[in-house]
């Protein structure tokens, strides 16, 4: 088995962790609530009076950021080694998984590991496992 090198990026990704992390500390701290992204966008689908303007703000923030990356630091070359069907269909997958466990990686991985909470461990080990028995019987058992 030969190593693709190019594909370990330790500082970027200890970067985009602390990143996360501090976003997620802050939200928490600044507004007392979970910075999970189903929760944010779900919220939209069933609004409360005066809930919607921060969700618009936050999720605007999401989409704006990486167009500023691309502004500053160029564009960024990534390569996914499957069609838009299985894409798709992963992204409903994920969506589904989110509503029926309640929570994301964000919240329930990030914020929620971070606040011991037994339920997002078993929700993180669950997402997790699932995620790699797929990639292992899509990569292995079907190839």
């Amino acid at each position: 088995m030969q190593i693709d090198w190019t594909h370990f990026t330790p500082w970027a990704s200890l970067a985009g962790g602390v990143l996360l992390g501090l976003a997620a500390s802050a939200f928490i701290l600044i507004n007392g609530r979970i910075l999970g992204i189903s929760g944010i966008l779900g919220g939209l689908l069933r609004p409360r009076s005066g809930d919607a303007a921060w969700r618009i703000a936050f999720l605007l923030g999401m989409l704006t950021a990486p167009a500023l990356y691309y502004l500053v630091g160029g564009p960024v070359l990534a390569t996914v080694d499957t069609g838009w069907g299985t894409v798709i269909a992963a992204g409903l997958l994920v969506g589904v998984g989110t509503r029926y466990g309640s929570g994301c990686t964000s919240g329930h991985g990030v914020c929620g590991l971070s606040s011991l909470s037994p339920r997002s461990l078993i929700a993180t080990l669950a997402f997790m496992g699932a995620g790699f028995a797929v990639v292992f019987f899509v990569r292995h058992l079907l190839a």
